[in-house]
Protein backbone atom coordinates (compact mmCIF):
# COMPACT_ATOMS: atom_id res chain seq x y z
CA UNK A 1 0.00 0.00 0.00
CA UNK A 2 1.44 3.31 -1.02
CA UNK A 3 1.71 6.14 1.48
CA UNK A 4 -0.59 9.13 0.92
CA UNK A 5 1.99 11.53 2.34
CA UNK A 6 2.94 14.11 -0.33
CA UNK A 7 6.53 14.06 -1.48
CA UNK A 8 8.60 17.23 -1.34
CA UNK A 9 11.23 18.13 -3.88
CA UNK A 10 14.81 18.83 -2.91
CA UNK A 11 15.65 22.38 -1.92
CA UNK A 12 17.76 24.58 -4.19
CA UNK A 13 20.70 24.42 -1.80
CA UNK A 14 20.61 20.61 -1.78
CA UNK A 15 20.47 20.48 -5.58
CA UNK A 16 23.47 22.81 -5.82
CA UNK A 17 25.39 20.67 -3.34
CA UNK A 18 24.63 17.51 -5.32
CA UNK A 19 25.76 19.01 -8.61
CA UNK A 20 28.88 20.42 -6.97
CA UNK A 21 29.74 16.93 -5.73
CA UNK A 22 29.13 15.41 -9.17
CA UNK A 23 31.30 18.01 -10.91
CA UNK A 24 34.03 17.69 -8.27
CA UNK A 25 34.23 13.95 -8.94
CA UNK A 26 33.95 13.93 -12.72
CA UNK A 27 35.67 17.07 -14.04
CA UNK A 28 39.13 15.44 -13.60
CA UNK A 29 37.93 12.46 -15.65
CA UNK A 30 36.61 14.78 -18.34
CA UNK A 31 39.97 16.56 -18.48
CA UNK A 32 41.80 13.25 -18.97
CA UNK A 33 39.53 12.47 -21.92
CA UNK A 34 40.09 15.96 -23.34
CA UNK A 35 43.89 15.75 -23.04
CA UNK A 36 43.87 12.38 -24.82
CA UNK A 37 42.88 14.35 -27.95
CA UNK A 38 45.25 17.30 -27.35
CA UNK A 39 47.85 18.07 -30.00
CA UNK A 40 50.27 19.25 -27.29
CA UNK A 41 52.72 16.43 -26.50
CA UNK A 42 54.63 17.67 -23.45
CA UNK A 43 52.46 19.63 -21.03
CA UNK A 44 48.86 20.09 -19.97
CA UNK A 45 47.64 23.29 -21.62
CA UNK A 46 44.05 24.39 -21.17
CA UNK A 47 42.38 24.84 -23.49
CA UNK A 48 44.34 22.47 -25.74
CA UNK A 49 45.96 24.25 -28.73
CA UNK A 50 44.37 21.70 -31.05
CA UNK A 51 42.59 18.37 -31.15
CA UNK A 52 43.87 15.21 -32.81
CA UNK A 53 43.35 11.45 -32.74
CA UNK A 54 46.96 10.61 -33.59
CA UNK A 55 47.77 9.52 -30.02
CA UNK A 56 45.24 6.70 -30.24
CA UNK A 57 47.07 5.30 -33.28
CA UNK A 58 50.43 5.71 -31.51
CA UNK A 59 49.13 3.94 -28.41
CA UNK A 60 47.60 1.03 -30.31
CA UNK A 61 50.90 0.45 -32.13
CA UNK A 62 52.91 0.05 -28.89
CA UNK A 63 53.46 -3.55 -27.85
CA UNK A 64 54.31 -2.61 -24.26
CA UNK A 65 50.80 -1.20 -23.82
CA UNK A 66 49.21 -4.39 -25.16
CA UNK A 67 51.45 -6.58 -22.99
CA UNK A 68 50.59 -4.62 -19.86
CA UNK A 69 46.88 -4.67 -20.71
CA UNK A 70 46.92 -8.42 -21.35
CA UNK A 71 48.64 -9.02 -18.00
CA UNK A 72 46.11 -6.86 -16.15
CA UNK A 73 43.25 -8.68 -17.86
CA UNK A 74 44.61 -12.12 -16.92
CA UNK A 75 45.27 -11.06 -13.32
CA UNK A 76 41.76 -9.64 -13.02
CA UNK A 77 40.19 -12.82 -14.41
CA UNK A 78 42.09 -15.11 -12.04
CA UNK A 79 41.56 -12.85 -9.03
CA UNK A 80 37.85 -12.61 -9.75
CA UNK A 81 37.52 -16.37 -10.20
CA UNK A 82 39.27 -17.08 -6.89
CA UNK A 83 37.25 -14.38 -5.14
CA UNK A 84 33.93 -15.76 -6.41
CA UNK A 85 34.71 -19.24 -5.08
CA UNK A 86 36.12 -18.18 -1.70
CA UNK A 87 33.68 -15.31 -1.19
CA UNK A 88 30.65 -17.49 -1.94
CA UNK A 89 31.82 -20.27 0.37
CA UNK A 90 32.51 -17.81 3.18
CA UNK A 91 29.12 -16.16 2.71
CA UNK A 92 27.37 -19.55 2.77
CA UNK A 93 29.12 -20.44 6.01
CA UNK A 94 28.35 -17.16 7.81
CA UNK A 95 25.01 -15.98 6.41
CA UNK A 96 22.61 -17.99 8.57
CA UNK A 97 24.65 -19.92 11.12
CA UNK A 98 25.33 -18.73 14.66
CA UNK A 99 28.50 -19.76 16.50
CA UNK A 100 31.10 -18.32 18.82
CA UNK A 101 33.47 -15.98 16.95
CA UNK A 102 31.16 -15.45 13.98
CA UNK A 103 31.38 -11.66 14.09
CA UNK A 104 35.15 -11.79 14.55
CA UNK A 105 35.48 -13.93 11.41
CA UNK A 106 33.17 -11.56 9.54
CA UNK A 107 35.41 -8.63 10.55
CA UNK A 108 38.54 -10.46 9.43
CA UNK A 109 36.94 -11.16 6.04
CA UNK A 110 36.14 -7.52 5.31
CA UNK A 111 39.33 -6.12 6.87
CA UNK A 112 41.52 -6.31 3.71
CA UNK A 113 39.37 -3.80 1.84
CA UNK A 114 39.14 -1.50 4.88
CA UNK A 115 42.89 -1.37 5.44
CA UNK A 116 45.03 1.05 3.39
CA UNK A 117 46.42 -0.64 0.30
CA UNK A 118 49.99 0.11 1.37
CA UNK A 119 49.47 -1.91 4.58
CA UNK A 120 48.12 -4.87 2.63
CA UNK A 121 50.97 -4.62 0.13
CA UNK A 122 53.69 -4.50 2.79
CA UNK A 123 52.10 -7.41 4.65
CA UNK A 124 51.93 -9.56 1.52
CA UNK A 125 55.48 -8.69 0.53
CA UNK A 126 56.76 -9.66 3.99
CA UNK A 127 54.80 -12.92 3.86
CA UNK A 128 56.18 -13.82 0.44
CA UNK A 129 59.73 -13.09 1.62
CA UNK A 130 59.24 -15.17 4.75
CA UNK A 131 57.96 -18.16 2.77
CA UNK A 132 60.59 -17.69 0.02
CA UNK A 133 57.93 -17.26 -2.66
CA UNK A 134 59.35 -15.51 -5.74
CA UNK A 135 57.40 -12.55 -7.08
CA UNK A 136 55.50 -13.52 -10.20
CA UNK A 137 52.12 -13.44 -11.89
CA UNK A 138 50.65 -15.53 -9.09
CA UNK A 139 51.79 -13.23 -6.29
CA UNK A 140 49.88 -10.42 -8.02
CA UNK A 141 46.81 -12.65 -8.27
CA UNK A 142 47.01 -13.53 -4.57
CA UNK A 143 47.36 -9.87 -3.65
CA UNK A 144 44.35 -8.83 -5.69
CA UNK A 145 42.25 -11.75 -4.48
CA UNK A 146 42.60 -10.55 -0.88
CA UNK A 147 40.33 -7.56 -1.51
CA UNK A 148 38.28 -9.06 -4.36
CA UNK A 149 37.01 -11.73 -1.96
CA UNK A 150 35.49 -9.01 0.20
CA UNK A 151 33.46 -7.56 -2.69
CA UNK A 152 32.00 -10.95 -3.64
CA UNK A 153 31.40 -11.89 0.00
CA UNK A 154 29.47 -8.70 0.76
CA UNK A 155 27.19 -9.16 -2.27
CA UNK A 156 26.49 -12.84 -1.67
CA UNK A 157 26.01 -12.66 2.10
CA UNK A 158 23.53 -9.79 1.69
CA UNK A 159 21.54 -11.83 -0.82
CA UNK A 160 21.59 -15.00 1.30
CA UNK A 161 20.20 -13.12 4.28
CA UNK A 162 17.27 -11.92 2.14
CA UNK A 163 16.36 -15.33 0.73
CA UNK A 164 13.50 -16.93 2.62
CA UNK A 165 14.51 -20.22 4.30
CA UNK A 166 11.11 -21.63 3.34
CA UNK A 167 12.26 -21.89 -0.30
CA UNK A 168 15.05 -24.26 0.64
CA UNK A 169 12.85 -26.17 3.08
CA UNK A 170 10.15 -26.60 0.43
CA UNK A 171 12.68 -27.95 -2.02
CA UNK A 172 13.91 -30.51 0.48
CA UNK A 173 10.32 -31.48 1.42
CA UNK A 174 9.55 -32.13 -2.26
CA UNK A 175 12.38 -34.65 -2.48
CA UNK A 176 15.27 -32.62 -3.88
CA UNK A 177 18.72 -33.46 -2.60
CA UNK A 178 21.28 -30.85 -1.55
CA UNK A 179 22.79 -30.48 -5.03
CA UNK A 180 19.40 -30.14 -6.72
CA UNK A 181 18.33 -27.54 -4.18
CA UNK A 182 21.50 -25.58 -4.81
CA UNK A 183 21.25 -25.93 -8.60
CA UNK A 184 17.56 -25.13 -9.11
CA UNK A 185 16.63 -22.98 -6.09
CA UNK A 186 19.61 -21.30 -4.48
CA UNK A 187 21.84 -20.60 -7.50
CA UNK A 188 19.16 -18.73 -9.50
CA UNK A 189 18.56 -16.54 -6.46
CA UNK A 190 22.29 -15.84 -6.13
CA UNK A 191 23.01 -15.42 -9.84
CA UNK A 192 22.76 -11.66 -10.12
CA UNK A 193 24.55 -11.09 -6.78
CA UNK A 194 27.42 -13.29 -7.94
CA UNK A 195 27.59 -11.52 -11.27
CA UNK A 196 27.53 -8.07 -9.67
CA UNK A 197 30.21 -9.04 -7.16
CA UNK A 198 32.35 -10.55 -9.91
CA UNK A 199 32.07 -7.46 -12.11
CA UNK A 200 33.05 -5.15 -9.26
CA UNK A 201 35.93 -7.42 -8.29
CA UNK A 202 37.18 -7.44 -11.89
CA UNK A 203 37.05 -3.64 -12.08
CA UNK A 204 38.92 -3.25 -8.78
CA UNK A 205 41.60 -5.73 -9.79
CA UNK A 206 42.10 -4.29 -13.27
CA UNK A 207 43.07 -0.82 -12.03
CA UNK A 208 44.81 -1.75 -8.76
CA UNK A 209 48.22 -0.11 -8.38
CA UNK A 210 49.24 0.04 -4.69
CA UNK A 211 49.07 -3.66 -3.80
CA UNK A 212 50.47 -4.53 -7.23
CA UNK A 213 53.54 -2.37 -6.60
CA UNK A 214 54.50 -4.54 -3.63
CA UNK A 215 53.69 -7.93 -5.18
CA UNK A 216 54.58 -7.61 -8.86
CA UNK A 217 58.35 -8.00 -8.94
CA UNK A 218 59.37 -7.55 -12.60
CA UNK A 219 55.78 -7.86 -13.87
CA UNK A 220 54.20 -4.71 -15.33
CA UNK A 221 50.43 -4.39 -15.22
CA UNK A 222 48.66 -1.56 -16.99
CA UNK A 223 48.34 0.70 -13.90
CA UNK A 224 52.03 0.13 -13.09
CA UNK A 225 52.92 0.97 -16.69
CA UNK A 226 50.96 4.22 -16.45
CA UNK A 227 52.63 5.13 -13.17
CA UNK A 228 56.08 4.63 -14.71
CA UNK A 229 55.23 6.59 -17.85
CA UNK A 230 54.03 9.67 -15.96
CA UNK A 231 57.63 10.75 -15.32
CA UNK A 232 58.29 10.97 -19.06
CA UNK A 233 56.83 14.26 -20.36
CA UNK A 234 56.61 13.22 -24.02
CA UNK A 235 54.62 10.12 -23.06
CA UNK A 236 51.77 12.07 -21.42
CA UNK A 237 49.42 11.94 -24.44
CA UNK A 238 49.89 8.17 -24.69
CA UNK A 239 49.30 7.85 -20.94
CA UNK A 240 46.09 9.86 -21.29
CA UNK A 241 44.87 7.55 -24.05
CA UNK A 242 45.59 4.51 -21.89
CA UNK A 243 43.71 6.21 -19.04
CA UNK A 244 40.69 6.66 -21.34
CA UNK A 245 40.87 2.97 -22.24
CA UNK A 246 41.00 2.03 -18.55
CA UNK A 247 38.06 4.30 -17.75
CA UNK A 248 36.04 2.56 -20.45
CA UNK A 249 37.03 -0.96 -19.38
CA UNK A 250 36.23 -0.37 -15.70
CA UNK A 251 33.15 1.79 -16.29
CA UNK A 252 31.26 -0.98 -18.09
CA UNK A 253 31.42 -3.63 -15.30
CA UNK A 254 30.72 -1.07 -12.58
CA UNK A 255 27.59 0.22 -14.34
CA UNK A 256 26.48 -3.35 -15.10
CA UNK A 257 26.91 -4.32 -11.45
CA UNK A 258 24.98 -1.22 -10.36
CA UNK A 259 22.01 -1.98 -12.60
CA UNK A 260 21.98 -5.66 -11.64
CA UNK A 261 21.90 -4.77 -7.94
CA UNK A 262 19.27 -2.08 -8.46
CA UNK A 263 16.99 -4.33 -10.53
CA UNK A 264 17.19 -7.07 -7.89
CA UNK A 265 16.31 -4.64 -5.11
CA UNK A 266 13.33 -3.37 -7.11
CA UNK A 267 12.07 -6.92 -7.72
CA UNK A 268 12.46 -7.88 -4.08
CA UNK A 269 10.62 -4.76 -2.90
CA UNK A 270 7.58 -5.38 -5.08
Amino acid sequence: MKSSRPTRGATLGLKIAVWFGVLFLHIPLALIVLYAFSSEDKSYVFPPPGLTTQWFAVTLDRTDVWDAMALSFKVALWSTGIAMVLGTLAAGALARTQFFGREAINLLLILPIALPGVITGISLRSAFHTMDIPFSFWTIVIGHATFCVVVVYNNVVARLRRISPSLLEASMDLGANAFQTFRYVLLPQLGSALLAGGLLAFALSFDEVIVTTFTAGQQTTLPIWMFQELIRPRQRPVTNVVAVIMISLTFIPIVAAYWLTRSDEDSLNR
